[in-house]
């Protein structure tokens, strides 16, 4: 199934000069949702995935399908002061500025493998962010998916070595 005729782009959002891939369409259209669940899915099948972490708020929507999918739980990453228990922080680097993430810090128990799923792979900062806190947790990152990859920020270089898949690429 061709999913890239789901992806809609929208020019100028959220500032101008940036081409914004909106996912909404595919997220509406039962049959490309499912293809692309499945086929994320197929991909980290057999690797014992303990629980699926996803950022707010596109990532709650791939991991929570994700998580269902692969029979493990969800751990949600989300903006500082949004959870309402002790939490794990990390701080990344955005163009101006930075920003951060956090998860409860009883959400990953050491050793446990998770899998790290987004909508977009950008330039890998967000994407760092959550390896980070799986780490600081002692957790083990046993990979990262993404719906949309877009190769020519190349996010990837700054992930390492981990076992990266998307679904939909963009040069």
């Amino acid at each position: 199934m061709d999913l890239k005729v789901n992806i809609r782009d929208v020019p100028d959002f959220p500032k101008p000069g940036i081409l914004f891939k909106d996912i909404t369409p595919l997220l509406s259209n039962g049959l490309a949702f499912t293809h692309a669940i499945d086929t994320i899915a197929e991909h980290f099948a057999g690797q014992k995935i303990d629980v699926v972490l996803g950022a707010e708020a596109r990532g709650f929507i791939l991991g929570g399908a994700l998580a269902y999918k692969l029979g493990c739980g969800f751990v949600p990453a989300r903006k500082p002061g949004k959870l309402p228990h002790a939490v794990t922080q990390a701080i990344y680097d955005l163009e101006y500025g930075t920003d951060a993430l956090e998860v409860h810090r009883d959400s990953i128990a050491p050793g446990q493998r998770v899998l790290i799923v987004d909508d977009v792979l950008a330039t890998g900062g967000t994407a760092g962010a959550k390896a980070e806190l799986v780490r600081k947790m002692a957790g083990e990152v046993a990979g990262l998916a993404f719906l949309i990859e877009l190769k020519f920020l190349d996010g990837r270089a700054k992930l390492g070595d981990y076992d990266i898949y998307s679904l939909i690429a963009y040069d």
